[in-house]
């Protein structure tokens, strides 16, 4: 039974499909808050060329930056703003996504629990960002601060006391110019790329398109709603009135009702919490990929296309005339098997043998049982117009779709799929194939759908020959609550297929080469 958040979640995201389509931004949530980080890295370089960090001068040259250049300076600390409100959205939409989508066990662990402190990193940072405009905001932020701080034990109630009897001086500003501008930014990088460092071909920028419509939109929200200042701050007065940014400061109301001890306790809960949930309850580890030298050329097609980085590769160890092998890390691997679909050797026509071996292979659904899925398939298949449909664990049920005329085979992921196997479909009975994986762009194990609509595509190796009929072949992904599109979607193509000539014979076996 599908779970409701779950539920929820993919509804939004298709509700999202239908204006965005690729350019969803639910899909796009990592690139796009790095792209997030560059607007507010740009934006932050040109304020510091006239901001001067000192007590009596860092308001006054807030302000000259803000109206006495507003077309520039004005419009840049706007953007600062909205664009470190924005990563911060998106960060916590990504969490929330993972959750969702059930992301974050397994041995996706390592990315959910690197990734709770790079939101503190970027929440801290934002903090002492506006400490630097030294308004009556920054006045509130900093006590606060101070109070938090003086309940660690490593200060000992001195921070709270800079700010009484007339301690605090210039190097304030320069203990935070230097955490805001250089110390917390090397840390975060730092952070990040830990969270990112166990994926393979990972992405920084999200679509041109969808840049470039985040940058206009935060240019409008500028015009529109410029970032301005509270009063300057004045340490013999308390603030009446303060408007928050909920994204950064939102526990600093808290200190307004519990200790700062009590606050603590709320936060560093809360972190654990989140941070011990890819064990609550721990995900059963899959059996991992299993290397077969007997039938590996060492071509490497696993090692670029897995998602994990758990294909490393080496020199040959067995005598073999070939170069390299590859060798799977068990902790690594996600058990997704799109590198058997990555292997030239999971051809369905190799027939030197009663079965099929191929160069890497899934112990717990080996090619060979799919080719035998796939035959037996082919044989109950009845009707006019003859379906297989391959679908994978993660998108819609396949199987709630069969009818005489299709019959469906469900893979561990879409990506897993030889393009020979369709061919060898094709050539055995099938009048056409459907793949219903994930949706488009968006698959459980990164690239599933990705790689296989580039082999399908003849893109990307091992490719689909050219001998296979493209008007045969019909791609529709497809999330669990997506069940109606892709029927709809089946029948579209059924009568398609209706129209056509019937494909010709079996190949003939001497003619297939082990590519």
């Amino acid at each position: 039974m599908l779970n409701p958040v779950k539920r929820l979640y993919l509804l939004l995201e298709a509700w999202l499909n239908i204006s965005f389509k690729e350019w969803n931004p639910l899909y796009h949530l990592g690139t796009l808050t790095f792209f997030f980080f560059w607007i507010a890295l740009v934006s932050g370089v040109y304020l510091f060329l006239f901001f001067h960090g000192s007590l009596d001068g860092a308001y006054a040259s807030v302000e000259r930056i803000t109206n006495e250049q507003w077309y520039a300076g004005g419009v840049m600390r706007s953007l600062h703003r909205y664009s470190s409100d924005a990563a911060v959205a998106t960060i916590i939409l990504h969490i929330f996504r993972e959750f969702a989508l059930g992301r974050y066990r397994g041995i996706r662990w390592y990315s959910w629990v690197t990734g709770i402190p790079a939101l503190w990193m970027v929440v801290l940072l934002g903090i002492t960002g506006y400490w630097l405009v030294w308004d009556q905001l920054a006045q509130y932020l900093a006590i606060g601060s101070a109070l938090l701080m003086d309940e660690l034990p490593i200060f000992f109630g001195s921070m709270s006391s800079n700010f009484v009897d007339g301690r605090l001086n210039d190097r304030f500003f320069i203990l935070i110019e230097f955490l805001h501008l250089l110390g917390q930014p090397i840390m975060l990088i730092f952070v990040l790329w830990f969270h990112v460092r166990r994926l393979s071909n990972v992405n920084i920028m999200p679509p041109k398109g969808l840049a470039i419509g985040s940058l206009l939109a935060m240019l409008v929200l500028s015009l529109i709603k410029p970032a301005t200042s509270h009063p300057p701050a004045d340490l013999t007065t308390l603030p009446a009135v303060l408007n928050l940014d909920w994204f950064y400061l939102n526990i600093y109301p808290l200190l307004d009702y519990w200790t700062p001890g009590q606050v603590w306790a709320l936060v560093m809960g809360v972190t654990v919490l989140l941070m011990l949930m890819p064990w609550l309850p721990a995900k059963k580890k899959a059996p991992a990929a299993v290397v077969d030298l007997n039938n590996c050329n060492g071509c490497t097609q696993c090692f670029e296309d897995c998602p994990y980085d758990a294909i490393s590769v080496r020199a040959r160890t067995d005598g073999a005339r070939h170069e390299y092998e590859v060798v799977v890390d068990p902790d690594l691997c996600a058990a997704c098997g799109i590198c058997v679909g990555a292997c030239i050797s999971s051809n369905p026509f190799r027939k030197a043998e009663p079965d099929l071996h191929t160069g890497i292979d899934m112990p717990q659904f080996p090619i060979n049982e799919v080719r035998n899925l796939t035959d037996t398939a082919l044989v109950a298949l009845r009707g006019d117009t003859k379906i297989i449909m391959f679908g994978c664990q993660h998108g819609v049920d396949v199987d709630g779709l069969e009818a005489q005329d299709i019959q469906g085979i469900k893979l561990i992921c879409s990506g897993m799929l030889p393009p020979a196997l369709v061919e060898y479909a094709l050539s055995n009975g099938a009048d056409g194939v459907m793949i219903a994986g994930c949706r488009h762009t968006d698959c459980y194990c990164r690239f599933g759908n990705r790689w296989m609509e580039q082999r399908m595509a003849s893109s990307r190796h091992p490719v689909l020959r050219a001998r296979a009929e493209a008007e045969r072949i019909h791609i529709h992904g497809g999330a669990i609550t997506d069940s109606r599109a892709v029927a709809k979607a089946l029948d579209e193509f059924r009568q398609k297929l209706s129209i056509l000539e019937k494909p010709g014979p079996r190949l003939d076996e001497s003619c297939v080469e082990d590519e």
